[in-house]
């Protein structure tokens, strides 16, 4: 399948919501033909290179569509759109186009079954309701109630403050179960760095 691609500086997670600005020509055009169409976009991590001008020279090779869930002009005359992460899949082959933009042929991703949280997530859950009282989360609606380990590992993932390059690890793992497990790691380093 091909998927017009939206290289950024973050990593986007199933479930998760971001906020985006589209001032080039290129992404106006893709977010056109995307809403025309009722289509997503992905969003894949940049490796090297920028996110304005040029298409970047390596992104990661795995990545999350983006679907539109709403819109507006902000008062800069940009648009404004809102994005939440649906599938996950693999890059296998990329050129730039024309107009600069990037497209792939992407294979998507198959998901593991959701497990049910347990009680050694408790601590995990408890930091996400934690989070979600934050006003740049709140303002993204998320945070609070999740419905299994899926949930909380990508909002968790997504949210935390871990270096870029962490975070596309997260997004690479296939079982929940065994991402909460790095999540749990990369806090108590985190935890470590901050009593250090």
């Amino acid at each position: 399948m091909k998927l017009p691609l939206f290289p950024l500086n973050t990593v986007l997670f199933p479930g998760c919501r971001l906020d985006l600005q589209i001032f080039e020509a290129r992404y106006l055009d893709m977010i056109g033909r995307c809403m025309k169409q009722g289509v997503g976009f992905g969003v894949v991590s940049i490796v090297s290179g920028h996110e304005v001008g040029e298409a970047p020279k390596s992104v990661s090779q795995i990545g999350c569509e983006a679907q539109i869930r709403d819109w507006q002009q902000l008062p800069n005359g940009l648009l404004g759109i809102r994005v939440e992460g649906g599938r996950r899949f693999r890059v296998e082959r990329s050129e730039v186009q024309d107009d600069l933009l990037l497209e792939a042929d992407v294979t998507w991703l198959e998901e593991m079954p959701d497990q049910p949280l347990t009680e050694e997530h408790d601590d995990l859950a408890a930091l996400l309701g934690a989070l979600s009282l934050h006003p740049m989360v709140a303002t993204l609606e998320m945070g609070g109630e999740v419905n299994g380990q899926q949930e909380l590992a990508c909002q968790l993932a997504y949210l935390l403050p871990f270096e870029r390059e962490q975070k596309q690890v997260l997004l690479e793992m296939d079982d929940p179960s065994v991402r909460l497990a790095r999540i749990q790691v990369l806090l108590e380093q985190l935890q470590g760095e901050m009593l250090a």
